[in-house]
C-alpha cells in the first residue's frame, strides 16, 4: 500500500541526495598487526596463512577442513587458537548472483574496493554515496568479538589500539577524510579499559564505537547490571555514538536446531528489538540523557509495535522497573534504526519516527545494494509516498545528526 503525501513527490532517480550510508564494511588489511605488533608477539597476533580450504556447511552450521589437497585457495586469518577462513560471501561485492557461494577466497577475489581505500571511494562515487560508516568484516566481527575471546587480554588490547589507529588514521584518513567515516572497537572485557579507549579514540577524530546488541551473550555484563555506566559516560562526554550491527551477540535468533536458516533470517530483527528493550529498561538511556544509539540492519517496522507495548508495561506497572517516563519518550532523536529494504518501515515512518531512520548500502555484502543503492532508495522512497524532505532526512539528513557529521565538515 503507498502512502499519499500532500507534501509533493519523490524526487526523480537523478536528483536523488547524496547517500550517507551507516553501515558498510571493510577488510581488515592482511599484515597490520604483523607489521606493527612487536616480534615477540607477532607469531600470536592476527596473521594470514594462505592455504587449500574446504568449507562446509551442515544443520546451519559452517566449518572447514584445512589444507586439503583439492580444495581452494584460501586466506585463512590465524590469531592465538583461532582460526578463521575468509570466504567469498564476505564480500560478493559485484558478483554475479549465481556466482555467490560459500567458498574459500583469497582478497585478490574481491573487488579491490573492499579493501583498498582509493578503491572503494571510486566505488562509493559510482553508487551515489558521499559517506560511509565501516564495521569490520571478518575475524574481528562486528564488534571486536574475535579479540574478546582471546586468553591474552593485554595482546588483544594492543591488537585493538592498532585496529583502531589504522582505521582513523589510515582507512578514513586522508582522501578518505569525511568521506570514510572511522568505526572503532573497545575492549568488551572491561568497562573501564573501554571508556579510556573511546577518549583516546576521540581525541583522534572517531566518534563512534562498535558495540554488542547483547553483551551478556557474550558472557559478559548484562546491560541491566549497571557495569558499563563508565563506558556510556566516556561516550556521552565526546559524543561518541554506539552501533550494533545485527549478529554483534554471535548469535542470531532461531526456533529449533532443525530449523531452517531462513527462520533466523527471517527473525533478523529480533535481536535489535530485545536490545532496545535493554537499552530502556536497565534505566541507561534514562541515566545518559545525551547518549545515542543505532542499530545496523534493524529496519524499523517492529518499533511502533514494540514501544506502544513497553508503554502500556510502563504505565501498569507489572514489569519491576522503576522509570521516571514512558519508555517511548527515550527513543526520539536517540535511537536510530538502519533500514535496507524495509518498505513497511518507510510507509509507517509517521509511527516510527521520521526522525529516527537511516539508510544503509551494506557493501560489499550480499544483502548490499550496490552499485544500484539509489535506485533502491528511490523505489523505497516513492512506494512510500516520501517527499523531498523526507527523502532528504532518510538518505543523509537524520545520519548527519545521529552521528554529528558536522565534526566531519558534513552540515547538510
Amino acid at each position: 500500500m503507498t502512502q499519499a503525501n500532500p507534501a509533493g513527490p519523490t524526487p526523480a532517480v537523478e536528483e536523488m541526495p547524496l547517500i550517507i550510508s551507516v553501515d558498510d564494511h571493510v577488510l581488515e588489511p592482511r599484515t597490520l598487526w604483523w607489521d606493527q605488533l612487536p616480534a615477540g608477539v607477532r607469531e600470536r597476533g592476527p596473521r594470514v596463512v594462505r592455504e587449500k580450504v574446504k568449507l562446509e556447511f551442515s544443520g546451519g552450521n559452517y566449518g572447514f577442513q584445512r589444507d586439503v589437497p583439492d580444495g581452494l585457495w584460501c586466506d585463512v586469518w590465524v590469531y592465538d587458537d583461532l582460526v578463521f577462513p575468509t570466504g567469498l560471501l564476505h564480500a560478493p561485492a559485484g558478483f554475479p548472483e549465481d556466482e555467490v557461494s560459500n567458498v574459500p577466497a583469497i582478497y585478490e577475489d574481491f573487488r579491490p574496493g573492499v579493501y583498498d581505500q582509493a578503491a572503494r571511494l571510486a566505488d562509493m562515487d559510482v553508487n551515489h554515496v558521499e559517506a560511509a560508516v565501516n564495521f569490520p568484516n571478518t575475524f574481528p566481527r562486528f564488534c571486536g568479538q574475535g579479540f574478546a575471546e582471546r586468553g591474552d587480554k593485554e595482546l588483544a588490547y594492543r591488537c585493538i589500539r592498532i585496529y583502531n589507529d589504522w582505521m582513523i588514521d589510515d582507512w578514513s584518513g586522508g582522501a578518505g577524510r569525511g568521506r570514510l567515516l572511522p568505526l572503532t572497537l573497545v575492549p568488551l572485557w572491561d568497562p573501564e579499559l573501554a571508556a579510556a579507549e573511546v577518549r583516546r579514540c576521540a581525541a583522534k577524530g572517531s566518534y563512534a564505537i562498535a558495540f554488542s546488541e547483547n553483551p551478556s551473550r557474550l558472557g559478559f555484563a548484562s546491560m541491566h547490571s549497571g557495569a558499563w555506566d563508565p563506558l556510556w559516560e566516556a561516550c556521552q562526554e565526546t559524543g561518541t555514538v554506539v552501533t550494533m550491527h545485527i549478529g554483534s551477540s554471535s548469535h542470531m535468533p532461531s526456533t529449533s536446531p532443525d530449523a531452517p536458516l531462513a527462520v533466523s533470517m527471517a527473525l533478523s530483527s529480533q535481536n535489535a528489538q530485545g536490545s532496545l528493550m535493554d537499552w530502556i529498561f536497565s534505566g541507561t538511556l534514562a541515566r545518559f540523557p545525551a547518549l545515542t544509539v543505532a542499530y545496523a540492519e534493524s529496519q524499523v517496522g517492529w518499533m511502533p509495535y514494540l514501544l506502544e507495548r513497553a508503554d502500556l508495561v510502563w504505565r501498569d506497572g507489572v514489569g519491576g522497573v522503576d522509570l521516571p517516563q514512558p519508555p517511548s519518550t527515550y527513543v526520539p532523536g536517540r535511537v536510530y534504526g538502519c533500514v535496507f529494504d524495509d518498505q513497511h518501515g518507510l510507509i509507517s515512518r509517521e509511527a516510527v519516527g521520521m526522525g529516527n531512520i537511516v539508510f544503509e548500502t551494506d557493501y560489499p555484502h550480499s544483502d548490499g545494494t550496490w552499485p544500484h543503492s539509489r535506485e533502491v532508495a528511490h523505489r523505497l522512497c516513492a512506494n512510500a509516498g516520501m517527499d523531498a524532505d523526507d527523502t532528504y532526512r532518510f538518505l543523509r539528513g537524520n545520519a548527519i545528526k545521529a552521528f554529528g557529521l558536522e565534526r566531519f565538515g558534513i552540515a547538510k
